[in-house]
């Protein structure tokens, strides 16, 4: 039995692979313990997880002014988010690794404490890339901002890692898991990218979702799910509305059902059946496409059904995963600030009719994801890990 810290930022789609992967991990007798935000994480896995609990600064939350997009999106995700998120986890991980004596760690892209404690205690780890994005080198075109992300990337380090230390904290050098495949995400340009190891999507039950009416959908008609994830309820009010509109629009052949958590939706046409929340994976099983803002755990949820979409990205990875969905013919890629109802409703009978082939290449890529090996691929390298990287323990 060997024992493994998972450690993530309170974001509830770079915490859900890893649930998977902990489910798996512990099925095989191993013990898991978790590092970071405590609600968010039982949220995802439950009242029985093992938390070391982190104070993170202001309340933890994820929050931008709408029509901040693009390189500033990015600066202001670093600089007041992901940086002070790694200073104020570095002493509830160190304390961690401490106190409960990891085998190994895996820690997500985005809590860069994890890796910079690990490298300076010694403990090896894996980096959880819980999207493609920074796989293929997203500043590339950018160079300045790129420079400015190193810089404030080595202040970070000699604060709480090792500074002889020179490799990128986001790809760690014992190797990273990707919840992807090389069908969506094409050519990579990261760091050691033959230590890349491409799992596909780690999935597993989720929290019960109550009172869904499922005897309200329509077996005579197309589901589509429309969702904008969790973290976009400010910035999502005029699309949800479009696509509403386009719902109605295809009324006749479509039953849509809308994730709304902010509840800006407040007058939906009728038929439409609008959510806070909602179950996910059962209605992506009996859905015929998706809508949605590219974000990754639903694009490769969605594309590991074989469901072809939709995607309007706002901001952050969400341009790069629509792009790559789009370049692999299993998506169209709209406006998110511009495109209407009916050019939405366009687009949605273009991927249900399959006239563009949408729906055979998401079918292929699908198929790709469910034989990459998701939860029992990852728990496999890390078991690897640990056999080829014992540590002393009881030494730190």
């Amino acid at each position: 039995m060997s024992r493994f810290l998972l450690v993530v930022p309170p974001l509830t789609g770079h915490i859900n692979p890893l649930v998977a992967v902990a489910a798996e991990l512990t099925a095989r007798g191993h013990e898991v313990e978790w590092c970071g935000y405590a609600d968010r994480i039982r949220d995802a896995a439950g009242s029985a997880a093992v938390i070391h609990e982190c104070v993170l600064p202001g309340t933890g939350e994820l929050a931008r002014p709408p029509t901040l997009t693009g390189p500033a999106a990015f600066r202001f995700l670093w600089d007041d988010f992901f940086i002070p998120l790694a200073e104020a986890m570095a002493p509830a991980v160190a304390s961690a690794v401490r106190t409960f004596r990891p085998d190994a760690v895996v820690t997500d892209q985005h809590a860069v404490a994890g890796a910079l404690v690990c490298e300076r205690l010694g403990v090896p780890y894996f980096t959880s890339a819980s999207t493609s994005a920074e796989l293929v080198d997203p500043l590339a075109d950018l160079p300045k901002v790129a420079a400015w992300l190193t810089g404030r990337l080595n202040a970070l380090r000699e604060a709480i890692g090792d500074p002889a230390a020179t490799h990128d904290p986001r790809f760690s050098p014992y190797g990273v898991l990707a919840f992807t495949s090389r069908e969506l995400v094409g050519d990579m340009a990261a760091p050691d990218a033959a230590r890349v190891h491409l799992v596909g999507p780690a999935m597993a039950e989720r929290p019960e979702v109550p009172d869904f009416p499922w005897e309200a959908l329509d077996p005579s008609r197309e589901l589509v799910l429309v969702s904008l994830g969790t973290a976009n309820a400010d910035a999502g009010t005029r699309f949800l509305r479009e696509a509403a509109g386009a719902l109605d629009l295809l009324a006749d052949r479509v039953q849509g059902v809308v994730v709304d958590p902010g509840g800006r939706l407040t007058d939906p046409p009728p038929g439409i059946l609008v959510r806070p929340y909602v179950p996910q994976l059962e209605l992506l099983g009996r859905a015929r496409a998706v809508v949605g803002h590219g974000g990754h755990n639903t694009v490769c949820e969605a594309l590991w059904h074989g469901l072809p979409l939709v995607l309007a990205p706002i901001r952050d990875d969400q341009p790069i995963v629509a792009r790559q969905v789009a370049a692999a013919g299993a998506g169209i890629r709209v406006r998110f600030g511009r495109v209407d109802a009916p050019k939405l409703a366009e687009a949605l009978r273009t991927v249900l009719d399959d006239t563009g082939g949408h729906r055979t290449a998401a079918a292929a890529i699908g198929r790709s994801l469910r034989v990459a090996g998701g939860r029992h691929a990852a728990a496999d390298h890390l078991e690897q890990l640990v056999t080829a990287h014992p540590v002393a323990s009881a030494g730190r």
